[in-house]
């Protein structure tokens, strides 16, 4: 079967007019990979992030002294973070991480924060398959802030490809940004059944001011066996 539309265009011009230019690491991601990512290993850690956007996370894993690459499909916010970080300019690639992850090197640690979520189950499944040949034996996949089928949004979205996967967004956090993935427990599971879970805990937050909302998300970590 031929796979459907990964990267979608619109997210290079949200970069390109400067939004969603979130530059302050994620909290939630930096308090997994602390608590999770041990090794023993004497070595730096090879780290890849898929979607690494406008490198929020970036400053964290270079403290660590650890090895980062980072893969974007916007060629606008590549060109940006090369010059924010020069000195890992040659780590920074341009490209579709559902039908390619061009690195040479294998990783002990994947991250994605909601970057993976933009993408059909298809697309997702396609993925998860060339993650994990490029993941050493006993690496972690961090899965941060999935958005989960209890997310008010996934209701407002109109079905795309498949039942978990949505399109239509003109207003709120999802607006003109393509295609948005939401999961239940068994679909997200199932999307990683070649990984073992080791942690997996659904978040819920209720906004009262300024509107009353609903905001679901997955945070977990998976690794290969």
């Amino acid at each position: 079967m031929k796979a459907s539309a990964g990267f979608s265009r619109k997210w290079d011009l949200q970069y390109k007019n400067n939004s969603h230019k979130s530059v302050w690491p994620w909290s939630e991601l930096i308090s997994y990979v602390t608590r999770y990512a041990v090794s023993s290993t004497p070595r730096p850690l090879h780290v890849l992030e898929l979607g690494c956007g406008a490198g929020a996370n970036i400053p964290f894993f270079l403290e660590k002294k650890w090895n980062y690459f980072g893969i974007d499909g916007s060629e606008n916010i590549i060109k940006k973070l090369k010059k924010r970080f020069p000195e890992i300019k040659e780590n920074l690639k341009v490209g579709d991480f559902t039908k390619n992850i061009p690195f040479e090197y294998n990783f002990d640690i994947i991250v994605d924060r909601a970057s993976l979520t933009h993408n059909s189950s298809e697309n997702i499944l396609n993925c998860l398959e060339l993650v994990i040949e490029k993941m050493n034996p006993g690496a972690k996949y961090f899965g941060i802030d999935w958005f989960s089928t209890n997310h008010d949004e996934y209701s407002l979205g109109k079905p795309h490809e498949d039942v978990f996967t949505r399109i239509g967004y003109t207003q709120g956090p999802f607006a003109n940004v393509g295609q948005v993935h939401f999961s239940n427990k068994r679909h997200l599971l199932n999307l990683f059944s070649k990984f073992k879970i080791i942690v997996l805990e659904h978040k819920i937050v209720n906004s009262i001011i300024p509107a009353k909302k609903r905001y679901a998300y997955w945070n977990f970590v998976a690794q290969k066996p």
